[in-house]
This record gives C-alpha cells, structure tokens and sequence, in this order.
C-alpha cells in the first residue's frame, strides 16, 4: 500500500490496557507452552498494529511538524509511549517467569530471552512520568531545530540547505556558511542549554529510582547492547585514538595540501578538493531514479525491495521549510513497509543518505519477508547501522550513475569521510559519558569538555574564532546527543566492519555480497559480535582490530590520491 494511502487511527490506551489484562489471564491459564505462544503471538500482533500508528504518526510529523493535527498526535504519542511500554513489560515478564520457559526458550531462541531481560531490566512503572517528560522535552528540541532558518545569500533557508553553502570553493562562502549556522545556535543558546540540562537529569533521575548510579547502564540497556559493556567501548574508542586518529591527521594534512591553504580550519573541514567536491548531476527525480537502477542491477533481491519501495511511495526526501531536520529509516509493520525520511540538498550527502538508508530498509524488507517475532526483526543498533554504511560503500559500482566524471574523487572523499568521521564518533560517544556520569555539569563545563574531546580525538581542528563552535557548542548541532543518548559510537564500530567488508569487495565482490546477504538475513537472531564473526571479520573492540583497518584504508587512500 502506498504511504499517503495508509489509514492513521489513534490507537485506544483502555482497549489495550484490557487486551493485555486479558492475554497475562490466558497466559497464566494456559495448560502447556503452545497455549502461551498463541496468547504471546496474537498480543504481539496487536501491539504491532499499536506501533503501525505510532510510526505513521511520527512520519507523517517529521515530514511537516507545522500540521497541526500530526502535531497533536506527536504529543499524545509521547505520552502514551511509556504506558505501551509498561504494558508490553508485563507481558515480557510473564514470558520470562514462564513455568514452560525451556519449551518457549526453544521455540523464539534464547537470544530473544537474553534480550527480554534486558528489556526488562530498561523499564519499571515507577519512571512512566519521567519517561513522558523525556519525550516531550526531545519533540521540543526536535521542533526547535525543524524551525531553524538562516538568512543567506539573500534568502531564508533551513538548516539543512547550507549545506552547499559550506562545501563551496570559495574559502570565505564556506566561513560565511558556518558564522550563519553558528548565530541561530548562539541565538537559542540558553534555550538549548537548558533543554539538554533537563535532558540529562530527567534521565539520570530514571536511573537513581531504578536503583543505578548513574544514567549508563540504563542508556546500554536501552540500547539492547547484549554483547559488550561500556569497558568494551572504552577499549574501542581507546583504540581509535591510539591508532586511528594519527592516520586521520596524516588524511587532515593530504586534504589541507590539496585545497591550497596554510591552516586548515574547522570551515575547511567539508570540502576535499580546491575545485569543489563531488556533487550528484541531476535533480533529486533523477537521483532517485538513477539509485532505482543501481539496485534493479545488483542483486535480485535489491531489485525486488526497490520496486517495492517506489510502487509505495516509501520516501521523503527533499528538504523544506518546517520538515524535521536529519534522516532515518524506520519500518511500518502492518504494511511490511520499511520507509525512508532525508533532506536532499544537492551534496554528495543526498547519494551518501540514499545508500545508507536504504541499506536500514533492505534488512527491514528481508526480515518481514522472514515472519520472524518483532523482538529478533533486528538487531542491536551497531549491527543495524553494517546494514547501512556497508551499503554505502559496496554499491561502489554503480556510483558514477551519480557522478559521472567526478566518480574518483566522490570515492576518495567518500572514504575519507568515513575515516575521518570515526574519531568524531568516538568524541561523541565519550562527551555523553562524561556527561551522564557527571550529569549537575554547568553547560559551561560541558562545553569545556567538549574542547578538551577535540583536542584529544581531532588535534588538527582550527575553529579560528567562529562563534558557537570556538565556545565548544558545536556538540548541540548533533541530533542524537538530544535524542539518542548514547547512540553514536554504533556508526564507528559499525564503520570498522564496512571497511573490512569493503576492503573484501575490491578483492572478491561476489563473496563480499555472500557475506554481506548472510549477515542481513540473520537480522536479529545473533548479536553483534555473532553477527560479525559469522561472516569472517573481525570485532571492532578486540584487540588490534583498528590498527589493521586504519593501516589498509590509510594505503588506500594513498594510492588514489588526486591532484
């Protein structure tokens, strides 16, 4: 069914709450485990329909936050989330305290069990208000940032739109660009402060009821990290700065030769080449249908999942005046739909969203196709996210649709943005825990923090006075911090595994794909470490992993050095 035909109904919190009542009596009454998989399947089902509502609403929202009648519905699934969630606990915990667990565990897979118990572990009725209160204040950062517009060039343009602006030759245009982005944050600067300062405790005081000492094991939980701790990560990003960010500075100096300038500065950093980079030749029409032929002619089963997505008008991609900022793909159950959201502004990022998005809808597309329970549809969000940016870089083959002449240096820009994007990650990921650990921080100190991160993973950073960003405020410009907490070092590791199955691709592609179809088609039914082994690479966080990676894209990239 085609989206603008889906029906919306606000799904009815008594007839849900009576439902659930009725499934934990007939669970409790069952006579053996069939009785309960049937009670467990058909509340599921219902749920699911629930979730359909949410997500046709939340699309519907981000596609135009100034509806008014979307708007609303926002706000009411904001606060009836948690109560979904405190209904679908009871029902988790009756699975989990199940006289015929061992029978249910064979049936569903213990992972789906480890998983409910993290769940489990993520939620109780005592943090319901504090959880709809979390939710408000992000629909209010969300809508203050879908508000934001510039005046530039002698026009009024969203956030979003600059971005040519900042990736123009023109050394001034691009310093230019930024002061414009810089003065609608220094202007919202005590708004935005206080937001993320109600953010972090409303969080951290979910965490203290629950009995944790912090918000971080909430947020892993959270996460469904079942896999690895935060001493994983630590190791990880470790790691990265350690081995990766030297080889980043060496790729900082080869840009700064080629574009020509003394200093780089931090207004520097989006351009690769003196001439421009890489840009897509067409209209976003033309793009759209330039990648409808890149995945007609990959595999059989890409070219089934595009034609499914454009029969069902199952994107919204050009930017505009009160669209959410940001991309993401999310999945419509009932409609077996997966859909993908972005803001098209005429920069090699518009092919970069189409890719990694569309390699979020592909996993979603194949693992409807499977009937597999909600709870293993996917998996923890790094493995979700090798879905994605792998997608980015093993479609390679067919990026001078979108490129034409200019495909070599969209490839090495391409790579050296995803190289250079890990030890930002990594920043991202350790400023959050920072915060979370120590969540009465002024946002003075905060923003201290974050210019002591950058020194320690992007030493080469000049910000060379520019308001907001010199301050230390650039860290409010990323969405997830507001949002997601603790959702971002899943892009670094998750990158660490597309650049080896990229690396495979340009060796053997045929076997490349084998792996990568293997990989997808387990969707939730392995975690991530189970995930990656089975297709023969590495884990990120062991030991040693990142040196080999940097070493083999760090001589990559010089081979194809332009210029």
């Amino acid at each position: 069914m085609k989206f603008s035909e889906m029906p919306y109904s606000r799904p009815d919190m008594e007839a849900l709450a009576a439902a659930t009542t009725q499934t934990l009596e007939a669970m409790k009454a069952a006579p053996n485990a069939a009785g309960q998989i049937a009670a467990y399947d058909a509340y599921e089902k219902m749920m699911q329909t629930a979730g359909t509502m949410q997500q046709i609403a939340y699309i519907r929202h981000t596609i135009n936050t100034k509806d008014e009648f979307y708007n609303a519905e926002n706000d009411y699934m904001d606060e009836i989330g948690p109560k979904l969630q405190e209904l679908t606990h009871q029902v988790n915990t009756a699975l989990l305290e199940s006289p015929y667990r061992a029978e249910l565990e064979k049936h569903y897979g213990a992972l789906m069990f480890k998983n409910l118990e993290i769940a489990a572990r993520s939620f109780s009725p005592a943090i319901v208000e504090l959880m709809q209160e979390e939710n408000k204040l992000v629909s209010e950062y969300q809508n203050l940032y879908a508000s934001a517009t510039v005046e530039f060039d002698g026009k009024t343009i969203p956030l979003p739109l600059l971005g040519p602006y900042k990736q123009d030759p023109d050394r001034a245009v691009r310093k230019a660009a930024y002061e414009a982005d810089a003065q609608f944050f220094d202007s919202h600067r005590e708004e935005l402060d206080t937001l993320y300062d109600k953010l972090v405790k409303v969080r951290d005081a979910q965490a203290k009821k629950m009995g944790l000492p912090n918000y971080i094991p909430l947020g892993y939980d959270r996460m469904g990290r079942n896999c690895y701790t935060a001493k994983d990560v630590a190791a990880f990003r470790d790691q990265i700065a350690e081995d990766m960010v030297p080889i980043v500075a060496k790729v900082k100096e080869a840009q700064r030769r080629r574009i020509g300038v003394e200093k780089l500065a931090f207004y520097d950093e989006p351009i690769s080449f003196a001439d421009g980079n890489a840009v897509p030749e067409g209209t976003p029409d033309e793009i759209l249908a330039a990648g409808k032929k890149m995945y007609e002619e990959l595999s059989p089963e890409t070219a089934e999942f595009i034609d499914f997505m454009f029969e069902n008008e199952l994107f919204d991609v050009l930017s505009r005046d009160g669209k959410a900022p940001g991309g993401y793909c999310t999945e419509i159950a009932d409609y077996k739909s997966p859909f993908i959201f972005s803001n098209f502004n005429a920069t090699a990022g518009d092919v970069d969203v189409l890719t990694h998005e569309a390699g979020h809808a592909f996993e979603a597309y194949r693992a409807f196709k499977q009937e597999l329970p909600s709870l293993l549809h996917s998996p923890t969000i790094e493995a979700c996210e090798c879905h994605s940016m792998s997608m980015e870089f093993l479609t390679a083959p067919w990026h001078h649709l979108f490129f034409g002449k200019q495909t070599d240096k969209y490839e090495l820009g391409h790579c050296e943005d995803a190289l250079v994007f890990i030890p930002y990650g990594c920043m991202v990921d350790e400023f959050q825990h920072k915060v979370y650990e120590n969540p009465e921080m002024t946002p003075e100190q905060r923003n201290e923090l974050w210019l002591s991160l950058e020194k320690k993973y992007r030493p080469w950073i000049d910000f060379d006075n520019l308001p907001f960003y010199s301050r230390g405020g650039g860290w409010q410009r990323q969405l997830h911090i507001y949002e997601v907490p603790l959702y971002y070092i899943d892009y670094c590791m998750a990158q660490t595994v597309t650049f080896q199955f990229w690396n495979l691709s340009r060796e053997n592609y045929a076997e490349a794909w084998k792996r990568y179809m293997t990989f997808v088609d387990k969707a939730g039914t392995a975690t991530f470490a189970e995930l990656v082994e089975s297709a023969g690479l590495k884990v990120p966080y062991h030991a040693g992993c990142i040196k080999e990676i940097g070493e083999s894209i760090s001589k990559w990239l010089e081979e194809h050095e332009l210029g």
